[in-house]
């Protein structure tokens, strides 16, 4: 480590939109990448589903591995390559003289991250409509179901659609390292803080006991069910952001003296915490109001500002629980439009603003047309049960066996103080690769696991 330049310690790789400068600004920013919708409404109805605390035990697993062996394999290859998807697939597949196969493989998990941001854009646009909603009341004066309802029709949310849009691209143009830096560092601490805060007001409401019994009483013999492992390895191997895309353009920007293993498994510590933070908050309150807890859209934008409704103090809780999320969303759709912006503006050498610009303006000219919600939903299905899980197994096939484990073990081992255990190359290519197959398969087979 004594021949690294003091240059590639400032500037990561060296690339032309800069690096992270400190060690927390990148494992934030990461951390905002894979926080998102999954750890708010599904997280919590799945530990109580399929077996309350018991669950937990092969989620930590999957998380564990999941995090050491497939975040930091995409931290390193962006690292490596010094440019993100597009590039670094090349740069796999021309160690075997077949770059140029590569570069066409890298479009599928770049799709995929272009393909969320569409899909995300729009829920986002339904998260600001809440806050807005419930900033004025409206929200909790009006019927949750119709007001939710009259967003997500044909044409339903396009201002809100193009606020966010805005936001996003507006924060990458100010600056890529630089800006997503300085944003993650503001709105992550903000959701984490914002959360603790409900989490707290939620423990003294009557009946909330119950919620966590559903949460944390364990189910052992859930343990023994397939489904239980299944749901666990989904929730975990999506959570963590792990698309063969987004991750990547992140460790593109990462100084050559970070200990990439040390950032992964930070990660997805507090991609843990996030999501266990988000239980303490909904479960206990949707058991205080003896309501039935679910998934998905009507937990978040019915369910809850039912709740709110009922709460003393309900408006203030109601603004502070969606502008949360609000934080959690625009920091995830900044690593989307990023992983896409950045390839475009390397490949095809556009400028920033212009890679930017063009990104949510693809996003917003499609996303409009699917604003109705049986629409994106069937347009996320099709992105988050294919296009992204087949991306995610791409990057993990081309990263561990067509470039080879030794040659990225070299960019693993760099800003350590220690070599990787002889373990990490058995356990990534023979468990971690084969578990990525296994997501997508399974994905295909149940309707989705993440």
């Amino acid at each position: 480590m004594g021949n690294l330049k003091k240059s590639d310690v400032q500037q990561g790789a060296g690339h032309q939109n800069g690096g992270f400068h400190t060690s927390i600004g990148f494992v934030l920013a990461c951390v905002g990448s894979a926080v998102g919708m999954g750890n708010i409404w599904m997280f919590p109805y799945r530990v109580g589903q399929y077996g309350g605390a018991a669950f937990l035990v092969p989620y930590i697993l999957f998380v564990v591995l999941f995090g050491l062996v497939g975040l930091s394999a995409e931290f390193a290859i962006g690292r490596r390559a010094k440019t993100g998807t597009l590039g670094a697939y090349e740069y796999c597949w021309k160690s075997r003289n077949l770059g140029k196969l590569g570069y066409v493989l890298g479009w599928i998990p770049l799709i995929g991250s272009l393909g969320i941001a569409i899909g995300y854009a729009i829920i986002v646009g339904w998260v600001v409509r809440s806050f807005a909603g419930s900033l004025t009341g409206e929200i909790l004066t009006a019927d949750a179901a119709e007001y939710f309802g009259r967003a997500t029709g044909n044409f339903g949310s396009v201002p809100w659609h193009v606020i966010v849009i805005l936001i996003a691209c507006g924060l990458l143009m100010f600056g890529a390292t630089k800006g997503i830096e300085k944003v993650n560092k503001v709105l992550m601490p903000s959701f984490f803080i914002l959360f603790a805060i409900l989490a707290v007001r939620v423990a003294f409401l009557p009946g909330a006991v119950d919620g966590y019994k559903f949460l944390f009483v364990p189910k052992w013999e859930a343990l023994l069910k397939v489904d239980t492992w299944v749901m666990a390895m989904g929730q975990a191997f999506f959570s963590l952001s792990i698309t063969g895309s987004g991750m990547i353009v992140y460790g593109t920007y990462l100084s050559k003296s970070e200990d990439i293993p040390k950032a992964s498994i930070r990660t997805a510590f507090f991609d843990t915490m996030a999501a266990m933070l988000s239980a303490l908050v909904i479960m206990p309150a949707v058991f205080a109001f003896g309501i039935k807890p679910n998934a998905g859209p009507p937990l978040m934008f019915i369910t809850l500002p039912n709740i709110f409704k009922q709460m003393p103090m309900g408006r203030l809780f109601a603004v502070l629980f969606f502008l949360s999320v609000i934080f959690a969303g625009i920091t995830s759709l900044i690593n989307m439009f990023e992983a896409v912006s950045e390839s475009w503006q390397t490949r095809f050498q556009l400028t920033r603003k212009k890679a930017v610009a063009l990104c949510g303006g693809m996003a917003l000219l499609v996303g409009i047309f699917l604003e109705a919600e049986p629409k994106v939903g069937s347009w996320m299905d099709f992105i988050t049960i294919i296009v992204v899980p087949f991306g995610a197994v791409l990057g993990a096939v081309s990263i561990y066996y067509i470039l080879g484990f030794d040659e990225i073990k070299k960019e693993l081992e760099l800003g350590r103080d220690k070599p990787l255990g002889k373990y990490f190359g058995p356990l990534a290519k023979y468990v971690y690769v084969p578990l990525a197959i296994i997501v997508f398969i399974l994905g295909l087979v149940y309707g989705g696991i993440g």
